[in-house]
């Protein structure tokens, strides 16, 4: 198959080899478990339990709220213990709203329904049973699967794509799940293939995993799903740079794969899918590369949703020296952290303790406007005109050279020989510009309350007025009539 060229990008260290070669384990059930209600795109979660609550494996104790939004199920058997706020696995630190589940050591599932023929189901009922599963993006992006379904289904999507480019350094946990579960995600891929329409499956896969690829394309015979191997090159793994990669297409500025007949979703969300469809376990765990210099035995772990991150560095046999940099994600769009009591979320694919070495800080110089960053930009952009202007406070001209557009992927930072952290500018530019947009809501959501205030005080100053003159209307006619009245006994008279 023809494969198209990706604009930019670079060519980090890929030290995939740490993890890559050792196989899934399953990290030992904990005894507390965090379980945030925000661990996706959209409204968080509304919890169904109460503290003292016993609950089982795999039920319900959190109900989404809203269209954009997914179900929380119970990683494990016990009781809750606290709806509060916990550390949120955010490198602000800030506590968000969770369920603390002290597990009970039975591990004890509830009654879940296993379906012989998945493939008879409706698409609508595949799409239903996915959302109740609380399924969200598994690539990182954690937008609800179900929502993401119905909306490619009502656009007509052709063509169904499967990430599993998994471009970061250090992250290998769809290497391995693929080369160890690659019967299941294909099971998977057809099943949403199937809640979609599409007509055409294509598995995109970087060739430095040649493993995977193997035993994705021995899974895939006799099925109409196409896996293709692509060159290995950060950032591939993003959802617009593999489209283009395999088709040649370009999705529009604002807009979204299924505007040009595509969707997109991460080969660890279609073993996730399988699972809930055929055996109907919700998402409650998933896998977690737990690796980088500092770690002593680096590994790809399944780990419970809510699992503290301590846990999962312990059971990597802890640290070879102190880590200089905690990484949530990948080195290039994960998130730092500080408290490693935090939990594994949905969205968490990798947990990362790195050395000075490998972080290399070096402190920021004067740019020497050399253009390495607008060459790598994978889409397109001008980076160094964009920071020049986020440092002017200028955002509104730093939008006009595609601010929105940016996918903060952090090439641009990773080149630049004046090191200048040039996404984090981006970033905060991204959070002023989302915080400028909710006051701009609230005051004319307040505006709006003031002018219906106004507008109600004028009508019921209009009604008094009008009550009050139909009132001395009804005295003037009494007074007249009376008058009248009056007039006409003085006649007889």
């Amino acid at each position: 198959m023809k494969l198209f060229d990706l604009r930019g990008g670079v060519h980090p260290e890929g030290k995939k080899d740490l993890s890559a070669q050792r196989r899934i384990r399953a990290l030992p059930l904990p005894q507390f478990l965090y379980v945030p209600l925000q661990q996706h795109i959209g409204a968080p979660a509304t919890p169904v339990v109460h503290v003292g609550d016993q609950v089982l494996k795999g039920q319900l104790i959190a109900t989404a709220q809203g269209a954009v939004s997914s179900a929380i199920h119970a990683p494990t058997s016990g009781t809750v213990i606290a709806l509060g706020d916990f550390v949120a696995p955010h490198p602000s630190g800030l506590p968000v709203p969770t369920i603390t589940l002290q597990s009970d050591g039975a591990d004890k599932w509830i009654d879940t329904e296993t379906i012989d023929d998945p493939f008879a189901l409706p698409p609508e009922d595949i799409a239903a049973r996915v959302g109740a599963a609380g399924i969200v993006g598994l690539g990182g992006a954690t937008f609800p699967s179900a929502l993401k379904l119905n909306l490619s289904r009502n656009s007509g999507v052709q063509t169904l794509i499967m990430n599993g480019g998994e471009c970061e350094p250090y992250l290998t946990c769809d290497d391995r799940i693929m080369r160890e579960r690659a019967v299941e995600i294909v099971e998977g891929i057809l099943l949403i293939a199937r809640a979609v329409a599409a007509k055409e499956i294509l598995v995109g896969i970087e060739d430095n995993k040649p493993e995977a690829i193997a035993a994705m394309q021995e899974a895939a015979q006799g099925t109409a799903v196409k896996v293709i191997a692509m060159p290995s090159m950060y950032p591939m793994g993003s959802e617009k740079q593999i489209i283009q990669v395999l088709t040649g297409f370009e999705v529009p500025a604002g807009g979204r794969p299924a505007d040009i007949g595509l969707l997109v979703h991460n080969v660890a969300t279609a073993y996730a899918v399988q699972q809930a469809i055929r055996f109907g376990r919700p998402l409650i765990s998933r896998l977690v590369t737990v690796s980088g210099g500092a770690i002593k035995t680096p590994s790809n772990v399944e780990a419970l949703i809510g699992t503290p991150v301590q846990e999962l560095i312990d059971f990597a046999d802890g640290y070879t020296q102190p880590a200089a940099r905690l990484v949530l994600g990948g080195p290039m769009m994960g998130q730092q952290f500080t408290h490693t009591g935090v939990p594994v979320v949905k969205g968490t694919s990798g947990v990362l303790a790195l050395t000075q070495a490998e972080i290399g800080q070096a402190a920021p110089s004067p740019c020497i406007r050399c253009s390495t960053c607008i060459r790598v930009c994978p889409v397109g952009l001008m980076p160094v005109e964009m920071v020049s202007r986020i440092r002017a406070s200028d955002l509104a001209a730093a939008v006009t050279f595609g601010l929105k557009d940016c996918i903060a992927c952090g090439s641009c930072s990773y080149v630049c020989p004046a090191h200048i952290p040039l996404v984090h500018y981006f970033n905060y530019a991204k959070g002023d510009l989302a915080a400028q947009e909710r006051t701009k809501l609230k005051q004319e959501a307040t505006k709006k309350l003031a002018d219906a205030r106004n507008e109600r005080i004028a009508r019921i100053e209009r009604e008094r007025a009008e009550a009050a003159a139909r009132r001395k209307a009804a005295r003037e006619a009494k007074e007249r009539a009376k008058a009248e009245a009056a007039k006409v006994a003085e006649e007889v008279v």
